[in-house]
């Protein structure tokens, strides 16, 4: 026979057998289209982490008291405070430009009656661009760094998700209130009004996004921190010094302090979205593998179910390559088949998943991740699924092939 027919009988085979062909395709479908959706989410949320942190400075350390450690299950050991002392010694190391402290709290804001649990930080509000190079204010923003009665508000809190209307505009009064225990261990509230000076523009840093800056002294009183902050900005000179004030910190303080930055922060971001990405691929080629099944099972009935068909087809000369050929062709159309429409539904699918399951990312908005696809990863998902497709018909074809022509005409 010659490849024509072969393909003509391969084709009309399953278009007789057509609910039990569709039943199978239906399960390529499946498998190729969960591997496309979940490579494609996978690629768009690895995009996204390096979107965040590619709006950090790079040159920035960010030093924090170390945690509370224990040993043997004696007393605790407490973590360095971070005072204006730590400052000024940091101050003095090589590589390093500026410090700038920072005190964090939580607190509750009401502006005109309605209410936001947010975070705030104290800071000089023009060193914000110390962390947030690119970030910037809408007109009418003014920056006070010596006032103690001026508010800087994220873009988040002044355009709460979903809002019609601004939650706060440049020139408003805020009422903030912070609860502390005080001496007696009392919860006891303080209230005090700040003015928006200024708002910031989405910065792309979520943290930044949905918190409020206010004068360090004013924070400092506020949020009762007795001068001990919380963090601090540590930039070095150039980037490439990064990793050696961080090691003079360490050196200094030890365990007592820890440091992190944006690079070392998105290199662990990343190792962490690798692993969850072969994972969930791990996933998609066992669903490729159940529709493997399904081909061999699907084929192998075929075989059982047209032996008298075989078996006329080998006494009037078709040889055992022709029906191999055969049985592999009607695989390999499956395969085809399944594997288009996979990519199909998979991308369509990405796409939806992505627009109805938001990510909720810690202390911010939910932030729908659009999924990517790389044309050379849908080739290799299509590829893989018509090869399985074609692997899982070689059994079935090759019974087929060694089948008698004599045994197969007597079966009734």
């Amino acid at each position: 026979m010659n490849p024509s027919d072969i393909f003509s009988l391969a084709f009309d085979a399953l278009v007789d057998r057509k609910v039990r062909t569709i039943l199978t395709v239906l399960m390529v479908v499946l498998g190729s289209s969960l591997v496309v959706i979940l490579n494609g989410l996978s690629a768009g949320q690895a995009a996204f982490l390096e979107k965040q942190f590619s709006s950090l400075a790079t040159d920035v350390i960010t030093a924090t008291s170390g945690q509370r450690s224990y040993y043997g299950g004696g007393p605790s050991q407490s973590s360095l405070i971070i005072n204006d002392v730590i400052v000024s010694k940091l101050k003095n190391l090589p590589y390093v430009s500026q410090v700038v402290p920072q005190y964090t709290g939580s607190v509750t804001i009401d502006s005109y009656g309605n209410v936001q649990r947010i975070s705030v930080t104290g800071m000089d509000p023009t060193k914000l661009t110390v962390q947030l190079p690119n970030l910037e204010f809408v007109d009418g923003s003014t920056l006070s760094p010596n006032d103690r009665s001026a508010a800087v508000v994220g873009d988040t809190i002044a355009n709460p998700p979903g809002a019609t209307t601004p939650f706060v505009t440049v020139g408003q009064t805020l009422k903030i209130t912070y609860n502390y225990v005080d001496p007696s261990g009392k919860q006891t509230p303080q209230v005090r009004n700040f003015l928006v000076t200024a708002i910031m523009k989405p910065s792309g840093n979520t943290r930044t996004d949905n918190s409020l800056v206010i004068n360090l002294d004013a924070a400092n009183q506020l949020l009762h921190k007795s001068g001990r902050y919380d963090s601090l900005l540590i930039q070095s000179t150039s980037d490439s010094y990064v990793n050696t004030v961080q090691d003079e910190i360490t050196s200094l303080y030890g365990k007592n302090i820890g440091t992190t930055t944006p690079q070392a922060t998105l290199k662990v971001r990343q190792q962490a979205a690798s692993g969850n990405a072969s994972f969930i691929l791990m996933v998609g080629i066992i669903a490729l593998v159940v529709g493997a099944v399904g081909i061999v099972t699907t084929l192998y009935n075929s075989v059982t179910e047209r032996i008298r068909e075989i078996g006329t087809m080998k006494a009037i000369g078709a040889q055992n390559t022709s029906i191999l050929a055969l049985f592999l062709v009607e695989a390999a159309l499956i395969g085809v088949i399944g594997a288009t429409l996979g990519m199909i539904v998979g991308i369509g699918g990405g796409y939806l998943l992505s627009s109805f399951t938001p990510s909720n990312i810690p202390g911010g908005p939910s932030t729908t991740i659009p999924p990517i696809y790389v044309p050379q990863d849908l080739i290799r998902v299509w590829v893989l699924s018509v090869s399985l497709a074609i692997t899982a018909g070689i059994f079935p074809a090759w019974k087929a092939s060694k089948l008698s022509p004599m045994v197969a005409l007597r079966r009734e």
